[in-house]
């Protein structure tokens, strides 16, 4: 793939194929941390070996030209252009996000380039020269909840930075990548996806306090001084469900947002610490504790997430850097199981898929990749049962789900990856 990138740019610039860099914008996991981030929980990510390609090449002024694999028609603008805000509509995000396409859709893939300069502009960054460049993202994987659209800014802005020669640290560039989606797009999302991404190490797994957004890599710790931890070798299974678009608008969902508010209102309120816009972080344990039995129903299940999420990601943690691969696949499952019956998500052909890979040879957990209503689901396997478990992955959906099943290209039906690096360019 990297040589055909190389090949296409060379010819769009006429230049030679080893004046052509690449970046490498990987897509991420969260094994656990469901739906806890925007109450300021603890969660933990990773990325996988597949992701957005965008080859490039200066263009010796200020133009921009670009190409994509995935959509037609071309994008040009000019980096002394300045880029105002454009929030985008629900159908343009379609097209982001699963790859449909309409004459009037063509290019509004651009938007992502034309945010990444939005992001560098708004910082003081002066850019003088553009790019010819080339994007592609791997196959199989749209609309799967692998935050495709921050790969695909943070992409743009690591070939914008390198060729202007701008030296940007990875917290600069998460930054500028919320710019683009919160502030260029208009986008109502947080700093998780473009954190895994551009913090991530091999190997390693990332945790992030989303209330204080620090983070840290926790890394497989020594049986001895200089003696590295082998844990049990894994992979990670990607299993396909069919459903491109959510099953319904479920306003709902964005209803268990509020409930979390309202639950750690009520929780501190009891405990006579009221604040005005308050999030579960801001409750204590012991406060929740000592008042959830007061919680109504659906509160209470909100609070029983969270609580319970975050403590299964504070044992993931020690679980990981002692590389016990089947405790870790345990905290997962029961962070899947914890989002459908407490937190309430997950369509049903999702939540079969979930029960499905539970049940494959050698999978240590599974959870969602996402809210679970559309994407896929992951899970972590004993890297000498994966291509068995993907398999009996493959067969048990087909019986279970035939009409969404026969959509799949059953080569890409569930994916078999390894963890990934951060972004970079090569």
């Amino acid at each position: 793939m990297l040589n055909y990138i190389r090949n296409v740019v060379s010819q769009m610039a006429g230049q030679r194929t080893d004046e052509v860099q690449v970046v490498v914008s990987p897509y991420r996991i969260c094994p656990l941390g469901a739906h806890i981030d925007h109450q300021g929980g603890t969660v933990c990510a990773m990325t996988i070996d597949k992701g957005i390609l965008l080859g490039f090449v200066p263009s010796g002024d200020s133009q921009v030209h670009l190409r994509s694999e995935q959509f037609r028609g071309e994008v040009r603008f000019r980096v002394d252009e300045i880029q105002h805000p454009k929030p985008m509509s629900g159908t343009n995000l379609k097209v982001q996000s699963n790859g449909s396409s309409t004459q009037h859709e063509d290019c509004d893939w651009g938007n992502y380039a034309r945010g990444a300069q939005y992001a560098l502009q708004s910082r003081g960054h002066r850019l003088s020269q553009g790019i010819i460049g080339f994007i592609c993202g791997s196959k199989g994987l749209d609309s799967s909840g692998l935050s495709s659209s921050a790969a695909v800014g943070i992409a743009y802005l690591l070939a914008f930075e390198r060729a202007n020669n701008l030296l940007m640290s990875p917290a600069e560039n998460i930054e500028y990548d919320r710019l683009i989606e919160n502030e260029y797009l208009g986008l109502k999302n947080g700093i998780l996806d473009q954190s895994a991404i551009l913090l991530s190490s091999h190997g390693c797994l990332t945790s992030m306090n989303c209330k204080t957004k620090k983070h840290e890599l926790i890394c497989f710790s020594k049986l001895q001084k200089d003696i590295p931890l082998v844990p049990k070798a894994f992979k990670i299974l990607l299993a396909f469900s069919g459903l491109k678009q959510a099953l319904t608008s479920n306003p709902g969902y964005n209803r268990r947002v509020e409930e979390c508010q309202e639950a750690a209102k009520f929780l501190l309120d009891a405990s006579g610490n009221g604040k005005t816009e308050p999030v579960l972080s801001d409750v204590h344990p012991e406060v929740y504790e000592a008042y959830k039995h007061k919680l109504e129903t659906n509160l209470a299940k909100r609070a029983e997430h969270y609580f319970s999420e975050n403590m299964r990601v504070l044992k993931g943690i020690e679980t990981w850097a002692s590389g016990d691969m089947e405790k870790f696949g345990e905290l997962i499952s029961a962070s899947g199981l914890s989002s459908i019956r407490n937190y309430e998500c997950g369509a049903e052909p999702l939540i079969q898929l979930y029960e499905i890979l539970l049940r494959a040879p050698g999978v240590f957990g599974a959870r969602f990749s996402g809210a679970g209503f559309r994407g896929c689901c992951l899970a972590f396997v004993d890297t000498h049962k994966a291509a068995e478990a993907a398999s009996f992955v493959r067969g048990e959906y087909s019986k279970r789900q035939p009409k969404l099943a026969s959509k799949l290209n059953q080569e890409t039906a569930v994916l078999i990856c390894d963890v990934g690096d951060c972004a970079r360019v090569i």
